[in-house]
């Protein structure tokens, strides 16, 4: 049994780790920011704890980190997964929402992960598994805020992985290709049609499929694997 956190576990794919995590007999808490009620449902459907965390800022991160660990004592597994996404041309974008793609997609997870790492190399044992996305690897039209995070995201994964491998810590990142989300249902059908297309598989995928990924990754039969960007895309990228 681990002590798993999720952070953004309250929908799509986070929700779906929730529950295979606690599906398996671990014990978790996630964070949610907006979703009151749905985190409430997955707190019944799964007897996970919620806690409200807005991860662009640094003391929320750090009240919400405490109190999971108040809850489970300690945190053996850290999953990132909080993220929003926005479909622009660069030229449309403003400060503000630049601001708040990086601030969301990729500030936050470094708040997470320096919170939890003290606790882990103190104990010597951990598992981080960042979220990533296909588009952080090659880039999306329209979407060069969210490309620029996620490839950030990735490059944090990796460098964090050479730096705390020594202390018995595993890192890596799962990096999704279009997945049926409510973050891309305002996705235009045609944009989505034309992926399903170029996706060898010819389909879009499912929260669980990742979520089965990020559990694997966390498990002790993946103890060798650290550094790495696993997809979960179809095969659109390779």
């Amino acid at each position: 049994m681990k002590n798993v956190l999720v952070i953004g576990g309250s929908r799509g794919i986070g929700a779906e780790t929730v529950r295979q995590f606690a599906r398996s007999g671990d014990r978790v808490v996630f964070t949610y920011l907006r979703s009151e009620i749905e985190a409430d449902a997955v707190r019944q459907e799964t007897g996970a704890y919620p806690v409200r965390c807005d991860v662009r800022h640094s003391d929320s991160v750090k009240i919400a980190i405490d109190k999971a660990v108040s809850l489970l004592g300690h945190i053996d597994v850290l999953v990132c997964n909080a993220a929003v996404a926005d479909y622009n041309l660069i030229t449309d974008i403003d400060e503000s929402g630049w601001g708040e793609i990086i601030d969301t997609n990729l500030n936050g997870v470094f708040y997470c992960v320096k919170q939890v790492l003290p606790a882990m190399i103190s104990r010597k044992s951990g598992c981080i598994i960042t979220l990533g996305s296909m588009w952080g690897q090659v880039g999306a039209s329209c979407e060069v805020a969210y490309s620029a995070a996620k490839a950030g995201v990735i490059g944090l994964t990796k460098a964090l992985a050479k730096e705390v491998g020594p202390s018995g810590i595993r890192v890596n990142c799962v990096s999704p290709g279009m997945i049926d989300t409510d973050m891309n249902s305002s996705v235009d059908p045609e944009a989505v049609a034309a992926i399903e297309d170029e996706t060898p598989l010819c389909r879009t995928g499912k929260p669980a499929e990742v979520a089965s990924v990020i559990r694997y990754l966390a498990s002790d039969e993946a103890s060798f694997v650290t550094g790495q960007v696993v997809g979960v895309n179809g095969g659109l990228i390779v």
